[in-house]
């Protein structure tokens, strides 16, 4: 058995697959961390079912939590690693402030951006700023675990950007 090397066509075609394989995980990634800095639990009562779905005779009610998303549930952090990164004498709280107010929607845009395939180049770069400033972060605050995910995903970002010449849907390919 010998295995012939791929013809430039399927070569060319794999690395097309396997950018829009990355460009699809990195955009859903960075759409839906965006959307998730919108989240918040919401608490309704209601009947307690039987087992046939009818509610209970004695009236009783069971509290049910609800995910909902909203601008009044909008948090960058989580509050107990924003009172820490408050505490680090490296990050002023006003520049604090400014990126914990830019991090929601800046995850949201170049998400869709990328998924859209608009300016490719331009937007990896900025998705890969964005989780370099993460990492800083969690450098800060020795979170190990966290730095290893986010290295990850540089390391997703640049393998994209070395293979985004392959990009064959996009708005504006130059960039």
């Amino acid at each position: 058995m010998s295995s012939s090397p791929a013809t430039p066509v399927f070569q060319s075609l794999a690395c097309t697959f396997a950018f829009w394989t990355l460009r699809l995980w990195l955009g859903f990634r960075a759409l839906f961390a965006g959307l998730e800095k919108y989240a918040g639990k919401s608490t309704e009562k209601v009947p307690l079912l039987d087992e046939f779905g009818n509610p209970d005779i004695s009236g009783a009610m069971v509290a049910l939590d609800k995910n909902v998303y909203g601008l009044s549930h909008y948090h960058a952090l989580p509050p107990s690693l924003a009172s820490d990164l408050a505490a680090e004498p490296f990050i002023p709280g006003w520049a604090l402030s400014a990126y914990s107010a830019v991090l929601g929607p800046a995850l949201i845009l170049l998400g869709l951006a990328l998924l859209a395939g608009f300016a490719s180049r331009v937007t990896l770069f900025l998705m890969g700023l964005v989780y370099t400033s993460l990492t800083i972060g969690l450098i800060l605050l020795n979170q190990d675990a966290g730095i290893a995910w986010l290295a990850i995903h540089v390391l997703m970002v640049a393998a994209a950007l070395k293979l985004v010449e392959h990009n064959r849907l996009s708005i504006l390919s130059k960039w």
